[in-house]
């Protein structure tokens, strides 16, 4: 996701720095025009704008509140924009930590997949203070299409947490309705018809339906390789179960999509995109 979001800021010609523990990825942007940061940092002081794409949690905090690390090397006034997707508490300590380091912060994860980072259609979901948000929106635009201000520090990862949790479970419901129509002896794409003009409609599957031959450009077409994998949706699955555990709520469809994507996951299907759970949901051959 990063590496596709970074290309629509040289293409909108900013002066980007690069970090990535891949050097293949860090390699392709140096070859585009960005210059390198080294694994300390060295550079980054003079950023105006920092951002960061990470997969955990940890890994956000660890890069930014370790010794030397973004918080201790970023100048006063920076802004601080954290695209990962993480727990809504550890947002809020990381704006807590930002403030007190003199730093400007907003929590922006996306929704759009690679193809919406490819595109710059990305939807950013921001949280923190109205002024942050204003001063990153237009950076934001670069790379997205809708930017929208869910409210104070930590609100643009819930609004994440249940955006993901809403599609964990409509693509297993996709995936359950095709697998049944196709044992029924239904065409795909005449139910493809059916159902992306009925009630049953939704971005699972009029955007990204895991059954092959349907959509062009989905994931299920190209053998599931991942636009988004299975354990980042397992990841944020389980972030929702958090989430509402300290909320006290119920998300009983949530708990049953978190345990059938954690036996996808278990079954060695981490990195096939997270649409291929249609393959277990049906049991059709992986091969």
């Amino acid at each position: 996701m990063g590496n596709p979001m970074a290309h629509q800021l040289l293409k909108a010609s900013y002066k980007l720095m690069v970090y990535d523990i891949v050097p293949q990825v860090m390699q392709a942007m140096i070859d585009q025009g960005a210059v390198a940061l080294t694994a300390d940092l060295e550079g980054v002081e003079d950023a105006d704008v920092i951002i960061t794409m990470l997969q955990t949690g940890q890994q956000v905090s660890d890069m930014c509140l370790r010794a030397h690390g973004l918080f201790a090397k970023a100048k006063k006034n920076a802004l601080y924009i954290d695209c990962s997707s993480i727990d809504v508490s550890a947002a809020r300590q990381l704006h807590q930590a930002a403030k007190a380091a003199g730093i400007v912060m907003v929590d922006a994860p996306v929704s759009g997949g690679v193809t919406g980072a490819e595109s710059a259609t990305l939807t950013f979901m921001v949280g923190g203070e109205e002024q942050a948000f204003l001063r990153a929106k237009s950076l934001l635009e670069k790379m997205g299409s809708k930017i929208v201000h869910a409210g104070a520090a930590g609100l643009g990862q819930a609004a994440k947490i249940c955006n993901n949790l809403i599609l964990g479970i409509s693509m297993i419901a996709v995936s359950e309705g095709f697998s049944l129509a196709d044992k029924l002896g239904l065409d795909p794409k005449k139910f493809f018809d059916i159902a992306s003009n009925a009630s049953s409609q939704c971005w699972s599957m009029s955007k990204y339906c895991p059954f092959p031959g349907i959509i062009d450009n989905a994931p299920s077409n190209h053998n599931y390789e991942a636009g988004f994998m299975a354990k980042m949706m397992l990841k944020d699955l389980l972030l929702g179960l958090n989430a509402a555990e300290i909320a006290h709520a119920s998300i009983p469809l949530g708990s049953a999509a978190t345990e059938l994507y954690s036996m996808f996951v278990n079954q060695g299907h981490a990195e096939m995109d997270f649409s291929g759970i249609i393959k277990m949901i049906g049991n059709y051959p992986y091969t």
